[in-house]
């Protein structure tokens, strides 16, 4: 939206614990058996109990980030004050998981910085057995690490939309096709002096590494650096790489194994299908796997809406209708936990409590906290209320509930929300797009907004109305809701008691531009050139200040106090 600032919040909205972590990496192997899941850790003191814990969630691969490389675009405080080496962290993963019996699980990943074949030597004798090559990839074709890679004026054209600059690029394939046939001989050098014949003989040899003595350095004399080769007995332990293909959960039989047996030729075949199934709340991400089965026989576009109808009785367990895409409609009777519908593409998903519930249904809660999170598409009713952060990064789904906790509509970009009654506080943080609707029949609804990127107005234009109105009509006949049949029945009464709430330009902070450079007039210059006749040259940037402020001017930030 024009003059409403982008924002890149946070990625753990759904991630408080290892817990969360675990639920997130199962969502992701339900979606999706086929893949192998990664986790990315920073290579600081305590990161191998960190990794433990992941490989006991059952990651694939864990990745050690260390401190060094990274991109141009990264702020200085970034890059010298977040974390230590990649051999720090990677030697204290080594033995974590080793002494813990866990390393046969997982493999190991480390980057940061890497440049040469020797890099991977020792990264492979410290444990790695992948590994991450990025800015010196980067620098093969052509970047000259100008820093500028968010402004859009990129001197070589590598990270840049201008075409005048792209024309500039001097990179080929080729360029680093050939960087990585040196770095593997370089490689194989070093393994031949070793007397190994292949890379995965040397793989957590760390015993195979010793301190130099031919240097004095003042500063390292006291450093003991022999923690960082120790070696467990074998016989004791885990092996010292990984001997799985994948770190799948044992003995899991999910819901949507069942289902998917009784709906393959539906999805095979793109049939209509309707099923019932009942359901607890150790059935996790129940309807994902359906999910990624019709994206990988159909793509995005999913089936036609309506094919396959899934109906459940009971309480769903965590991430139910995760990943819903068009084509699949799924109702349950009873109530969901956390991540109902968490980043649901199409579909549809309703939840109603049970006809023989004596409670008045607006009053209760049905579904957990971070429903929709990050949803790009489909519809969600539901009769009862949402807990905290509902519709959270939101860019694409609507969703009509009966009340909802703190946080609503958090960092949303598109997509339309409908609340049937209260909510918590801050709602709305971050919200740059979208719209959002909310019965305001108590007057609350004013002071539990957050007024730093939106607004509120009363609902008077005829075709807001009419809209609100038609997904309170739909919102009815789905669930069966009183709430919505009340309000559908005194519609004229009701209508002037709803907010609408939109992102407002005039209350974002415009975008900064003082820092920009300046783009270079496309007239000739000396030679007859014009911008982009030619690749970039040395010479092309001497005598240039850089962009942003000098260095003599820029405070770096001192590293913060452990």
């Amino acid at each position: 939206m024009p003059g409403v600032t982008l924002i890149s919040p946070p990625p753990h909205h759904d991630i408080y614990s290892i817990e969360d972590l675990a639920q997130l990496i199962y969502d992701l192997k339900m979606v999706n058996p086929r893949a192998r899941v990664s986790v990315k850790l920073v290579s600081q003191a305590g990161v191998g109990t960190v990794a433990a814990g992941v490989a006991k969630a059952y990651a694939d691969t864990i990745v050690i980030a260390g401190h060094d490389g990274g991109t141009g675009a990264s702020p200085v405080g970034s890059i010298k004050n977040t974390g230590v080496s990649w051999e720090l962290g990677l030697a204290e993963t080594q033995q974590v998981l080793i002494q813990n019996g866990l390393r046969g699980r997982v493999r190991l990943h480390s980057d940061g910085g890497y440049k040469t074949g020797r890099d991977i030597i020792f990264a492979a004798l410290l444990g790695a057995e992948e590994y991450g090559f990025g800015t010196a990839a980067l620098m093969a074709v052509g970047c000259v690490m100008a820093r500028q890679c968010h402004l859009n004026t990129c001197p070589v054209g590598v990270a840049t939309q201008d075409e005048a600059l792209r024309a500039k690029y001097p990179g080929t394939p080729d360029h680093v096709v050939n960087f990585f046939h040196f770095v593997a001989n370089e490689v194989r050098e070093h393994l031949a002096a070793m007397g190994a014949r292949r890379l995965e003989e040397i793989i957590g040899r760390s015993d195979l590494l010793a301190r130099r003595d031919d240097m004095e350095l003042p500063k390292t004399d006291d450093v003991d650096v022999s923690p960082l080769f120790f070696q467990f007995e074998e016989k004791d332990t885990s092996p010292r790489f990984s001997v799985v293909g994948k770190n799948d959960r044992p003995e899991d039989w999910p819901l949507d194994d069942t289902i998917l047996q009784d709906a393959r030729d539906a999805i095979s075949h793109g049939s209509d299908l309707t099923l019932q199934y009942p359901i607890r709340n150790t059935n996790r991400t129940v309807g994902g796997r359906i999910a990624g089965e019709i994206a990988y026989n159909f793509g995005d576009g999913g089936l036609p809406r309506g094919s396959i109808t899934l109906q459940f009785a009971g309480t769903a367990g965590q991430s139910f209708g995760a990943f819903c895409i068009d084509g699949l409609n799924l109702y349950l009777t009873g109530e969901g936990l956390d991540y109902f519908g968490k980043s649901m593409h199409g579909g549809k998903i309703v939840v109603r409590p049970g006809d023989n519930c004596d409670f008045k249904w607006s009053e209760n809660v049905v579904v957990g906290n971070t429903v929709m999170y990050g949803a790009t598409g489909g519809y969600l009713f539901a009769a009862g209320q949402g807990g905290e952060r509902l519709a959270v990064r939101n860019s694409g789904g609507t969703a009509v509930v009966e009340g909802i906790g703190d946080h609503g509509c958090e960092y949303m970009t598109g997509g339309t929300v409908v609340v049937l009654g209260e909510t918590g506080r801050n709602f709305g943080a971050g919200m740059s797009g979208g719209t959002a609707y909310i019965l305001d029949e108590k007057g609350t609804f004013e002071k539990r907004y957050n007024p730093d990127m939106i607004g509120i107005e009363r609902v008077t234009n005829e075709d807001d109305a009419g809209f609100l109105q038609s997904l309170i009509e739909r919102h009815a006949a789905e669930t069966g809701s009183p709430q919505a049949k009340a309000i559908f029945a005194n519609w004229k009464a009701m209508l002037p008691l709803f907010w609408k709430v939109v992102p407002h330009p005039e209350k974002a902070a415009p975008p900064t531009t003082e820092r920009r450079a300046p783009r270079a007039p496309k007239t000739p210059n000396g030679n007859g050139a014009r911008p982009g006749d030619a690749t970039a040259k040395a010479e092309d940037f001497a005598g240039q200040e850089p962009v942003g402020l000098p260095i003599t001017q820029v405070e770096e930030t001192p590293a913060p106090t452990p």
